[in-house]
């Protein structure tokens, strides 16, 4: 069984997101500590609420290192909703620009869309050749909320993007070597939520 730590920086919905990962198979501990998520097979890096507020709670456990130090050994991470959008190098709200990781250029900024947030479910254009959506109909659906998201892309030519629609489109979901990320959110996606995370554990 492959063993996947949830970074615990007090933000997120951990337990679901426990829950959705051992009914793929994989053992799951959630904690802050850092010598448990690089023994860990694969990291996730959940996230809810403001940009900045993540951001402080991860610098406060050291988790912008955390991950720096996973990727540059090539162990596979994944972010979740906000835990997607902090890897960016900045977010946009409320007209304050909030640092991000930066490990991928460029910005999270407001959706300009006539219903916000964008609750619910919704299709995706996976990449063609994505390891994530592997095996799933195009008309799949997965849960979404939020109103901020990435809605372009200037990082490495060769990440595989899969972009959604709410009135305006958004980044979806990036795979980008062993940096993996889903604006949605997998664990509330039912069938097609565990489908998805039974394909990140089964590539650890």
């Amino acid at each position: 069984m492959k063993s996947v730590v949830i970074l615990d920086y007090g933000s997120g919905n951990l337990r679901s997101a426990q829950r959705a990962l051992e009914r793929v198979g994989a053992t799951v501990e959630v904690t802050p500590d850092p010598a448990r998520a690089s023994a860990a097979d694969g990291l996730v890096v959940p996230g809810v609420g403001a940009f900045a507020a993540c951001m402080a709670g991860l610098r406060g456990i050291g988790g912008e290192q955390i991950i720096a130090d996973r990727l540059a050994a090539g162990a596979p991470v994944l972010g979740v909703c906000v835990g997607m959008q902090i890897l960016f190098s900045r977010g946009v709200e409320f007209g304050h620009n909030a640092q991000g990781c930066g490990f991928w250029p460029g910005a999270v900024t407001r959706l300009e869309a006539p219903v916000i947030p964008h609750m619910g479910w919704n299709t995706v254009a996976a990449a063609p050749g994505s390891r994530l959506f592997a095996g799933l109909d195009p008309d799949t659906r997965f849960y979404f909320v939020h109103s901020y998201a990435a809605q372009d892309w200037s990082g490495a030519d060769d990440a595989q993007l899969t972009w959604a629609q709410h009135h305006v489109r958004f980044l979806a979901a990036v795979e980008d070597g062993p940096l993996s990320a889903t604006q949605f959110h997998p664990e509330k996606s039912g069938d097609a939520g565990a489908a998805l995370l039974s394909n990140w554990v089964e590539g650890l």
